[in-house]
């Protein structure tokens, strides 16, 4: 009977006949007073587990976020959609949150988000331990964030359990992530104090984003190439480019505004006022790219963006795989590509190095963390260099079985051919075995390539009986060649703040006298030459959502985009909070002539017909 009626708030104020796979056991299981922990990768619909739930309870819900713009966001598409809820964060000034804390009293709102660190201060204690508020259920969003193992640690999350302690009636708690290993997974149950909660992993697999690694001589030039292609494939939709530092943000950002393409940036060293501004522009379609750091995106609920690049890689699996994930939350075919090269590593050593989340610490938890963090950072390394699916890799490393072939990565779709590197690698562990100390990458590839540079003449590493032996083979080759070799157990990383290469126990079991037997996997010289892949195409005017349609749709496709984004513009909030391009798509293929009719669409709820059933009936019956 629950789920009956969980099904009927869903489709009158969200307009979906169903649930997604793994929503409605979570829905289920808090609707019986139970917490419930969900994994369920981005784009999947975790928000709806908990909103639907909260407008079913009688008291208020409230739902703890990490992020300003993602409660904003959120707030936005449940006031558009019929349902009061409201933020308590520091975007409010002190009147403004006042006012929003007395409407909450008066029981105004059904949903309030609020930042962790707001649960510790005394207004909204008061609040919060009034006796005529009843809080019957907490969703805590992004959960990983209270975990010393997640990617995006929150000091403040750790004070979640105590401030429910507080609470006179201790009310459902549930938590709620993207991104998370077994270990992540056990800190969110142990640290919130989840009571015997029911647990789902609906999995991580994204099947219409397709992935990529590139790794161009002129990383920008294939960048601009890239977008241009985009440009005539995907007019009017949407990318993100990530990079590693605010430099290459403004850097990137610049040039890519001298070559005239529609762009904004977003990073931490920009005024509060600008990052907002900027964040809009994207969000309400007046920029189509943005390029950010990892300070934009969480949260973000815009659902045609049909590229996410890297332009550096970041520091682990978990990063990169929820920043991705931000492509194609539409379910339509999108594009993850990553650029690589050697910086990467030693920029994001440096940032490990100065996590300032590690200082609050005891020396042995930070060591240990520290640890974690250059682990991470090898297994994103090694994604970078595998020629095995990338998809298979991305979800092995969550726990998570796959077939191995997947149809819809560069490496699937790429011919490789075998090179016997059995010289090489037992070059490299007679290299690295005679050194009187250990030496990081660039120095062995340097003995091996025979250099006179100051570091190798001073310390006389010319002596070296491998100096030299290889110096017929170029830098990247034997970078391939060591990462091969670090994946495969040959060698080890070892050190902090400057990585030095150790034998693993794989080169130990070799005698000198013996040859390594090893096979390296590279790209077909032709492959190579071409860009690293892009959704593939085939006679497809558009990608997207819009790919479904005739080429007598696409005009009255247009008109209700620019229906929607009159209409957006008016009610200042994003165009996908009115209605997601698949739901445009819809309305093409049915062509409904009624109010009636058009609540037949999925995405189309009961308040959003009576809002907005006549401008886009107007526009469809003009045709």
């Amino acid at each position: 009977m629950e789920i009956r009626r969980a099904k009927q708030v869903l489709k009158q104020y969200f307009g979906y006949e169903d649930f997604r796979e793994g929503q409605s056991k979570l829905v289920e299981a808090v609707l019986k007073g139970r917490d419930v922990l969900g994994i369920m990768p981005t784009g999947a619909g975790k928000s709806i587990c908990f909103q639907v739930p909260a407008l079913m309870a009688e008291g208020i819900t409230l739902v703890i976020s990490p992020l300003i713009s993602l409660m904003k966001d959120q707030v936005s598409a449940l006031n558009q959609a019929g349902v009061h809820a409201a933020y308590l964060n520091s975007s409010l000034t002190q009147g403004q949150y006042v006012k929003a804390l007395k409407f909450a009293k008066e029981g105004r709102y059904k949903i309030i988000y609020v930042a962790p660190e707001r649960l510790a201060t005394e207004g909204f204690l008061d609040f919060a331990r009034n006796s005529g508020i009843r809080i019957s259920f907490i969703a805590v969003d992004e959960a990983h964030c209270v975990s010393q193992w997640g990617q995006d640690f929150r000091p403040g999350y750790l004070k979640i359990a105590e401030f429910i302690r507080k609470l006179p009636h201790r009310p459902v708690v549930s938590a709620y992530t993207a991104t998370a290993t077994e270990e992540v997974r056990g800190d969110i149950i142990e640290l919130l104090k989840l009571r015997d909660p029911f647990v789902t992993v609906t999995g991580f697999d994204r099947n219409n984003l397709y992935f990529a690694v590139k790794k161009p001589v002129d990383k920008y030039k294939d960048l601009v190439t890239y977008l241009r292609d985009k440009e005539k494939e995907l007019s009017g939709c949407s990318g993100i480019i990530y990079c590693l530092t605010r430099k290459s943000v403004e850097d990137i950002c610049y040039q890519l505004r001298l070559d005239g393409f529609s762009v904004t940036r977003y990073h931490a060293g920009l005024t509060d006022e600008e990052r907002r501004k900027n964040q809009d522009d994207f969000i309400y379609d007046r920029y189509q790219i943005m390029v950010a750091t990892n300070a934009f995106g969480m949260g973000i609920d815009k659902s045609d963006v049909r590229f996410v690049i890297h332009y550096n890689m970041p520091k682990n699996m978990e990063s990169y795989y929820q920043e991705a994930g931000r492509a194609g939350r539409d379910g339509a075919p999108a594009e993850c590509i990553l650029y690589y090269e050697p910086s990467d590593v030693r920029m994001n050593q440096m940032f490990i190095g100065n996590n300032e989340n590690n200082e609050m610490l005891d020396e042995t938890a930070k060591a240990l963390i520290t640890q974690r963090d250059h682990w991470r950072l090898s297994q994103m390394t090694f994604y970078c260099f595998t020629s095995e699916c990338l998809r298979q890799y991305i979800l092995r490393y969550f726990g998570e079985e796959a077939s191995g072939y997947c149809g819809n990565c560069f490496n699937c779709l790429t011919q490789f051919e075998q090179i016997d590197i059995s010289k090489e690698v037992t070059a490299i562990i007679r290299c690295v075995r005679e050194n009187w100390t250990a030496y990081g990458i660039s120095t062995i590839i340097d003995i091996l390539r025979g250099a006179k540079n100051q570091r190798i003449l001073s310390k006389n590493l010319d002596q070296n009986s491998q100096y030299g032996t290889l110096s017929t083979q170029s830098v990247t080759r034997l970078r391939q060649i060591i990462q091969e070799m670090l994946y495969q157990g040959y060698l080890e990383l070892s050190g902090e703040k400057y990585p030095v290469i150790r034998l693993a126990e794989g080169a130990k079991k070799l005698a000198d006298s013996e040859t390594a037997p090893m096979i390296l996997k590279l790209p077909k010289e032709q492959e190579k030459r071409e860009s690293a892949g892009s959704i593939k195409k085939g006679k497809r005017r558009r990608a997207g959502a819009a790919s479904a349609l005739r080429e007598q749709d696409l005009e009255l496709f247009e008109e209700l985009r620019a229906v929607r984004k009159e209409i957006a513009a008016q009610e200042k909030v994003p165009p996908y909070i009115i209605f997601s391009d698949k739901t445009l798509v819809l309305m093409c293929l049915v062509r409904p002539k009624n109010a009636a009719d058009m609540l037949k669409i999925s995405g189309v709820g009961e308040y959003k017909v009576q809002k907005y059933a006549e401008k886009f009936l107007t526009a469809i019956l003009r045709q």
